[in-house]
């Protein structure tokens, strides 16, 4: 019996992604007439449906890696058809991801506070899937699970050498607030802990007793980079769009500054967090 379909669709307003896929799956099928196959057995000899088949080399679905490979092997292409799993896998997630993964990737300051929620970077699997499953419209499965991972891939980030200096404020009432079961809000505690105990991570709480300040308006992002220039964005100040002018960016640093002043210090904010870890 054949595997379920393996992919995700191609988001037809993501041009790039159109036009990667589709010239992966030119070359898909291709190959595959070269040889004489038919879909059907193509599919058979991997453990495909044939519908499946004609998605990926239609340019309708993005292959996933091991589809690459199995196909490169059955073709013997000698590795030329498994290595397109770069260009697949810059293509695997949405568009609007793929742009802040980039920027994550090149600054070397990464600057974060959060009202509503726990950032993404900062997040498990099930933290980000339960909170997902939550939005509505609802997602489909496979779109769902594509957001997951594209949050996951993120945070590679942590990984980079040299390391960039990142800083996170949360409100404690992002951490109160019960997203998943016991085993995932523990798991999320323990994340927090990991990545907060990092040296180049400055991970600070604002107490829900704390008074007014001006992140009230919304998440704040500022992203520097080693040429001196910076992006940011904030959800209460030029209507939620990127800004990256000096006068504009002085203002979200104004507003990021005097919030981690307010919050508590890292380890005040760590004690918390172990804190709350034990009573889950």
């Amino acid at each position: 019996m054949a595997a379920e379909e393996s992919g995700w669709d191609v988001d037809p307003d993501d041009e790039w992604g159109v036009a990667v896929v589709a010239t992966v799956g030119r070359q898909l099928r291709l190959r595959r007439e070269a040889v004489g196959m038919s879909g059907a057995e193509f599919g058979e000899a991997l453990g495909y449906g044939e519908d499946l088949v004609y998605k990926i080399e239609g340019g309708k679905r993005i292959p996933r890696a091991e589809y690459l490979d199995k196909a490169d092997e059955v073709l013997r292409a000698d590795g030329l058809l498994s290595a397109m799993k770069d260009d697949v896998a810059k293509v695997r997630y949405p568009k609007k991801v793929r742009e802040l993964a980039k920027l994550e990737a090149r600054a070397v300051e990464i600057g974060v506070y959060e009202c509503s929620y726990i950032p993404g970077l900062l997040q498990t699997p099930e933290y980000a899937r339960a909170l997902l499953e939550s939005w509505l419209p609802a997602y489909s499965p496979d779109d769902l699970e594509r957001r997951v991972a594209a949050r996951m891939a993120r945070q590679s980030v942590f990984d980079r050498l040299p390391a960039p200096a990142l800083g996170f404020v949360l409100e404690e009432s992002t951490l109160c607030r019960r997203v998943g079961g016991t085993m995932e809000r523990r798991r999320q505690f323990e994340r927090l802990l990991e990545v907060g105990r990092l040296n180049n991570v400055t991970l600070q709480v604002m107490p829900m007793v704390s008074g007014p300040h001006p992140g009230l308006g919304g998440r704040i992002e500022l992203l520097k980079f080693e040429d001196g220039t910076a992006v940011g964005r904030s959800d209460g100040a030029f209507t939620g769009r990127p800004v990256s002018e000096l006068k504009q960016l002085r203002i979200l640093e104004l507003r990021y500054g005097t919030i981690r002043a307010k919050a508590l210090p890292p380890e005040e904010s760590l004690a918390l967090m172990e804190k709350l870890l034990g009573e889950t």
